[in-house]
């Protein structure tokens, strides 16, 4: 595939409140090694030479903290909504409203500070142009198992084609605005920008990234975040190879 010559910009969907991490903050304002773990997200995408811009999706109530917060001439704060599906749809209706059509848009999640530059550019590389876009994901290498309402085994389910889904995602700002539009109008039930762009018959390619992009979301996922922060040797933005990949 030809490489992607047209403009990459980012949403950072961060407006959620973790009710999962039994904290008195949102999990991604809590601190790892003095930044906040959206500080962390933030500086990874700047790493990424090819974006020209970054939308962060917040809570009205922290909006202006936020705002000085982030003071950076790549960033723009815009305010989200009371789900992640219209958290996104706000970044990229500010994007649409500023950028071509041809433009593209990295959907990355706020609390996932881990991810690998490397890993960006290789998503960037496989699917920027595509009109299916794609997704960063790893192969499923646990036993799965499904289970009735009791929680007692019904199965053992075939892993071979099994990906847990990560971000970035990738695709083109106003096919997935339209998406997303779609997927909202009829109350579907969409966890990320795959599944409204899979509803709306497109097919994202699955990209391999490393196991340590994880998803900050239970108190244990702290240290497990602090670890491979620590552990990681963090990319240039020309280092186009992962390190430690699954």
């Amino acid at each position: 595939m030809a490489r992607y010559t047209g403009s990459l910009h980012a949403v950072v969907p961060a407006a959620g409140i973790g009710s999962r991490m039994q904290s008195t903050i949102p999990k991604q304002f809590i601190s790892i090694n003095g930044l906040s773990v959206l500080s962390h997200t933030i500086e990874r995408l700047l790493h990424v030479e090819s974006l020209c811009s970054i939308v962060v999706v917040v809570d009205e109530s922290t909006y202006s903290e936020q705002k000085i917060a982030f003071d950076h001439p790549n960033i723009a704060i815009c305010v989200g909504g009371a789900t992640r599906a219209e958290s996104v749809r706000n970044g990229l209706q500010h994007l649409a409203a500023v950028t071509e059509p041809d433009s593209q848009v990295l959907v990355h999640d706020a609390a996932r500070p881990c991810v690998r530059v490397a890993d960006i550019y290789r998503l960037i590389d496989e699917v920027a142009g595509d009109k299916h876009g794609g997704l960063l994901a790893m192969p499923v290498t646990d036993t799965i198992k499904r289970s009735d309402g009791n929680q007692q085994l019904l199965e053992t389910v075939d892993r071979d084609q099994l990906w847990r889904a990560a971000t970035p995602q990738l695709f083109s700002i106003v096919l997935l605005l339209q998406a997303l539009n779609d997927s909202l109008s009829n109350a579907a039930a969409i966890t990320d920008e795959a599944s409204a762009m899979q509803l709306a018959g497109y097919r994202p390619k699955l990209v391999q990234c490393s196991a340590d992009n994880i998803k900050v979301t239970t108190p244990t996922d702290i240290a497990l975040a602090e670890h491979y922060l620590n552990a990681q040797q963090f990319e240039s933005p020309t280092d186009k190879q992962t390190e430690g990949g699954s």
